[in-house]
């Protein structure tokens, strides 16, 4: 039996717990996962606010990945730009990755599965998108919609991909101990605690088709030593749920509670329902504002004639907290710089220190790190009164001088001191 799970959003503390297992860079990125016309490439295209991915009616229309660029909705961001009024405006983005449709069997290579598995395993991180929509336009590759089997089946091979690379793990690592034993072949070596116990650790998750993220039981060496193997399962996920747009606008369909339920007993993560129909719509009418308006507007009084009411049945645009959602399954997080000539957002992961910060900017001023002169974003904008300047931070005393252990916190405004002449000198 795999280790029992709790039942929550996959985060700890503020990391998910996949952080554990994550790659330590800054430029990471998230990739669209599931079966074919569940609307993969559609939604690519308006996270990236254009056409860049094909979106056809047409199994595997998607066979290389497509690359996209998102901006990161971020209303401080937009509220420093709006004090300094800068020329130039730089703000953070996230790479989005469109993976063609998986289908059963890809782990064996399937529909083109060997190239699409290896496609989600240069993601860092997943949107795990499932279909729950009926359409005699748009075919579905099982010929019905079910999106609990649509889980098991995307899960399964994902699951099952790991547990062969988990076989060759282990084979790999039996050579390797009657290699440096001078052990004959036919040996059977014993393996090492840490490795053996994070092995069968790993193989109760994947057997049971639970991801390896999820486990809570593994101390600090098993997570170092899973590290190495690169499963696909140690990736976060985000569930999307893509629906009608009517049932977007009740909030409500009936494969919801038992998508909920089986995420739940799968390690849990964090669910979004939405619909690329309403999201496509909108996009289309975004040279017209009042066009915009009148189509939300039209949608609000549908969902009042429905006697639904409650800031719960906003009628608006989830792509923002979907984009959202991803950066913060990533561990990622916001720095600014500001000033006369740009305002910028830098991205950093959680936990990153100061010097690593300053080195986003430049390698030399890693190099040359001196100290950080930072304000909290909360305390620029009830101190700053209109300014574009720190100078009333200052006066109150929340303007701070850090060193080399602080730990960067998300929405610090940041000046970076250093010194790369000394630095350089130092090195020759």
């Amino acid at each position: 039996m795999p280790p029992k799970k709790k039942a929550d959003d996959g985060t700890q503390g503020g990391l998910t717990k996949a952080a554990r297992f994550a790659r330590v860079k800054n430029d990471l990125s998230i990739g669209f996962v599931g079966l074919p016309n569940v609307g993969k490439s559609t939604l690519t295209n308006l996270l990236a606010g254009a056409m860049h991915a094909e979106a056809a009616n047409f199994p595997f229309c998607t066979i290389d990945p497509n690359f996209v660029r998102v901006i990161v909705p971020d209303q401080k961001f937009k509220y420093l730009a709006d004090t300094w009024k800068s020329p130039s405006i730089v703000p953070a983005s996230m790479k989005v990755v469109d993976i063609a449709g998986l289908i059963k069997g890809a782990s064996e290579g399937a529909g083109l599965g060997n190239a699409f598995l290896s496609h989600i395993s240069a993601v860092d991180g997943i949107y795990h998108l499932v279909r729950s929509f009926e359409s005699d336009e748009v075919i579905h590759v099982d010929d019905s919609v079910d999106p609990v089997r649509d889980l098991d089946t995307i899960q399964g091979e994902l699951c099952l991909k790991d547990l062969n690379t988990l076989a060759r793990v282990v084979q790999m690592e039996r050579d390797r101990v009657r290699k440096e034993k001078g052990l004959a072949r036919a040996v059977d070596p014993p393996l090492g605690e840490t490795f053996q116990n994070a092995y069968e650790k790993v193989k109760a998750l994947l057997e049971s088709n639970t991801p390896v993220f999820t486990g809570d039981e593994f101390n600090l060496a098993e997570v170092e030593c899973i590290k190495d193997w690169q499963l696909l399962t140690t990736k976060p996920q985000v569930y999307v749920v893509n629906m009608t747009q009517k049932s977007f606008l009740r909030k409500g369909h009936k494969s919801l509670p038992k998508i909920q339920k089986w995420v739940s007993e799968h390690g849990g993560g964090q669910i979004i329902p939405m619909s690329a129909e309403f999201e496509q719509k909108y996009w289309d009418l975004r040279d017209d504002p009042e066009a915009q308006k009148r189509f939300i507007d039209e949608l609000t009084q549908e969902v009042k004639d429905m006697g639904l009411s409650g800031p719960q049945y906003e009628v608006k645009s989830v792509i923002p907290r979907l984009i959202r959602a991803g950066r913060t399954a990533l561990c990622l997080q916001s720095f600014y710089t500001c000033g006369p000539k740009e305002v910028r957002a830098w991205t950093i992961q959680i936990g990153t220190l100061a010097p690593q910060a300053a080195g986003v900017i430049h390698s030399d001023f890693e190099r040359g790190f001196i100290k950080a002169e930072v304000c909290a974003f909360d305390d620029f904008k009830a101190l700053h009164q209109g300014q574009p300047s720190m100078a009333k931070i200052k006066e109150a005393g929340k303007y701070r001088q850090e060193g080399k252990t602080y730990v960067m916190q998300d929405g610090d405004i940041v000046v970076f001191m250093h010194n790369t002449t000394t630095a350089a000198a130092k090195k020759k």
